[in-house]
């Protein structure tokens, strides 16, 4: 099968639940996409994308690897109907809200699917086939933005940008998950130890700036850093910078 047969397969996969009955051919099978990707999806929260194989979803299904094909051509084909059925998980959004407190429920929804489902950080969204559920928010996300005053264009960029800033975040948040379950110590307990080392042999006349503030970050969080406190402040400074640029537009000042 060609890269341009495997893209025509996904694209009716994805669109699979719009598709008119007389267009789905064959016998019927054992087992639905539906079934094959929600597997999967389970797979790669608890193993990772690394422990995603052919082999372990047809496991995990009871069929033999061979079968797994008749339902899906292929690993990658896989993870992007995996991105679009986690997209699903997206709630609703609230009426009524004012738009700040709508742009922070939307950042905060993207910064947890991540942190939910870690693997959706290994897969490039660059020129990701759009399947419905990601069609679906993303039109609710420029529902929230379409009274902002912001041109459509605009409305993109803002929730590009969000988003951008909701996957660092969600990074940070799972690297710092990470580090407590590979090294069996809290954050705390790790800085316990590092904390004082660090003292003893970093020379504070080289790092005057760096010393004092790391360690008053250390000392505060007992952690590297803050991942929760980071995206509570970096959004509302976001946020700031939005209304500041709404406040221009709206008296005429011309866009740089």
């Amino acid at each position: 099968m060609t890269a341009e047969d495997d893209t025509r397969t996904l694209i009716r996969l994805l669109w699979r639940a719009h598709l008119p009955d007389g267009s789905r051919r064959g016998p019927r099978q054992r087992l639905t996409v539906d079934e094959v990707v929600n597997a999967a999806v389970e797979l790669a929260d608890r193993e990772g994308l690394a422990g995603l194989s052919v082999r372990a979803v047809s496991s995990a299904l009871g069929v033999r690897p061979m079968s797994f094909y008749t339902y899906v051509p292929s690993k990658e084909v896989l993870t992007t109907l995996m991105v679009d059925a986690v997209a699903a998980e997206d709630p609703p959004s609230v009426s009524g809200e004012p738009l700040r407190a709508r742009l922070i429920g939307m950042t905060e929804s993207i910064r947890d699917e991540l942190v939910r489902h870690p693997w959706l950080l290994e897969i490039s969204t660059w020129r990701q086939v759009t399947g419905p559920h990601r069609l679906r928010r993303y039109e609710r996300q420029l529902g929230l933005l379409v009274d902002s005053g912001l041109s459509d264009i605009d409305c993109d960029r803002v929730i590009s940008m969000l988003t951008a800033f909701a996957v660092g975040n969600a990074r940070e948040t799972i690297d710092a998950r990470r580090a407590t379950v590979e090294t069996r110590l809290t954050d705390a307990q790790w800085w316990d130890i590092v904390g004082p080392e660090l003292a003893d042999v970093m020379p504070e006349e080289g790092f005057p700036l760096a010393g004092r503030v790391g360690a008053l970050v250390g000392e505060l969080h007992q952690a590297p850093g803050d991942p929760h406190g980071t995206f509570d402040f970096g959004l509302e400074r976001l946020l700031d910078g939005v209304e500041t640029h709404l406040g221009g537009t709206r008296r005429g000042i011309p866009e740089t």
